[in-house]
C-alpha cells in the first residue's frame, strides 16, 4: 500500500488534499470517501482488496487528517465539498470513477453523482440514504430526528470539539466500541492499533473543528433542487446502525433511475466496511462485475 503525496487541487482555494492509494496508476479509478469521525484509514480493508483491478484512492476529506482545513465554516458548504471531488478526480488524471462513500462521505457521493453524473460510472453508498430521503424522513419521524440530534448539537461553537476531548477522547472511542453505537460481537472489532490511529489523528490541535464544520454548514444546502441518480447504484446498510433508521434504505430506490441493488446486513453496525469487510468487499465485487442493463431489484 502506497501513501500518496498531498495532491494540489486546482481551484481557487488552493487546498492540498491528502490521500492513500493502492493499485497501479492507469487502472480504473475507485475513489473512497469516509464518514465522521473518520479518515482514509476507515477504508484500509478496501484499499487492499480492490487494488488488483483498480487504482484505489482513499481521501482525507476537506478539514480531516492531513488534508488542509480552512478555518471558516462557510468553507465547508456542500457545494465546496462536491467541487472538491470533481477537482480531485481531474488532479489524479481521471475523468470518471467508481465512487464509494460511507456516512457523511455517502452524502457527498450521492451529491456528486447527482451533479456530475458523467464522472461516476457506478455509485456505491454505505449507510447513508439519498439526501432527499433523509431530509423528508427526518421531518416526519421524530425517532430519526433524535438519532440525528448531533447535527443540531454541532451547530454550537467550540463546545462539541471540547466534548470529544474529555476523559481522553472517551466519546470518540465509544462511537466505535460501545454496545450502543459500536461494532458488535460478531463484527470485525477495531484493534488497539486501529483505535490509536483514530486517536492520533483527532487529538492533533484543531483536528475536530474541520470535521464538525461540515455539519455546521449543512442547512445552507438542503433540500436539493435536483434529485435523480442515473448510474447503477449499490446501497449497503448495516441494520444495527445506531444513527440511521433502516427504513430510509428502501425509500432511496425511487430516486435511482437505473439498476439499483440494496443489501441490508442484519448483524452489522453503522461502521459497515470496517465491521464486515469480507462481506462488504464480496458484495462490491459482485456489483462491479454485474451487467448494468438489468432492471432494478
Amino acid at each position: 500500500m502506497a501513501c500518496g503525496d498531498p495532491c494540489q487541487v486546482p481551484e481557487d482555494s488552493g487546498l492540498r488534499f491528502h490521500y492513500v492509494a493502492a493499485g497501479e496508476r492507469g487502472k480504473p479509478l475507485m475513489l473512497l470517501l469516509h464518514g465522521f469521525p473518520e479518515f482514509w484509514y476507515s477504508w484500509r480493508h478496501q484499499l487492499r482488496e480492490f487494488k488488483s483491478e483498480y487504482r484505489v484512492v482513499a481521501l482525507d476529506l476537506r478539514g480531516y487528517g492531513e488534508t488542509d482545513a480552512p478555518s471558516h465554516k462557510e468553507n465547508y458548504k456542500l457545494d465546496c465539498l462536491i467541487t472538491d471531488i470533481k477537482d480531485i478526480l481531474e488532479s489524479l488524471g481521471y475523468n470518471k470513477c467508481v465512487l464509494i462513500g460511507h456516512d457523511w462521505g455517502g452524502m457527498i457521493a450521492w451529491l456528486v453523482a447527482i451533479c456530475y453524473p458523467e464522472m461516476v460510472t457506478k455509485l456505491i453508498v454505505v449507510n447513508f440514504p439519498h439526501p432527499s430521503v433523509f431530509t423528508e424522513y427526518i421531518l416526519r419521524h421524530p425517532s430519526q430526528l433524535i438519532k440525528s440530534g448531533y447535527y443540531f448539537f454541532f451547530q454550537m461553537p467550540w463546545f462539541p470539539e471540547f466534548m470529544f476531548t474529555v476523559n481522553d477522547f472517551k466519546v470518540l472511542k465509544g462511537l466505535f466500541t460501545s454496545q450502543a453505537t459500536g461494532i458488535g460481537r460478531k463484527g470485525c472489532r477495531l484493534t488497539a492499533e486501529d483505535i490509536e490511529a483514530y486517536l492520533y489523528v483527532f487529538s492533533q490541535p484543531g483536528a475536530l473543528t474541520g470535521p464538525i464544520n461540515h455539519y455546521r454548514s449543512i442547512f445552507s444546502c438542503l433540500p436539493l433542487q435536483h434529485h435523480e441518480v442515473i448510474m447503477p447504484t449499490l446501497l449497503l446498510w448495516g441494520e444495527r446502525d445506531a444513527f440511521m433508521e433502516v427504513e430510509m434504505a428502501e425509500m432511496t430506490r425511487i430516486y435511482v433511475k437505473n439498476h439499483f441493488r440494496l443489501t441490508i446486513l442484519s448483524e452489522a453496525s453503522h461502521w459497515l466496511q470496517q465491521d464486515q469487510p469480507d462481506i462488504v468487499n464480496k458484495l462490491i465485487w459482485t456489483f462491479l462485475k454485474e451487467e448494468t442493463t438489468r432492471k432494478r431489484e
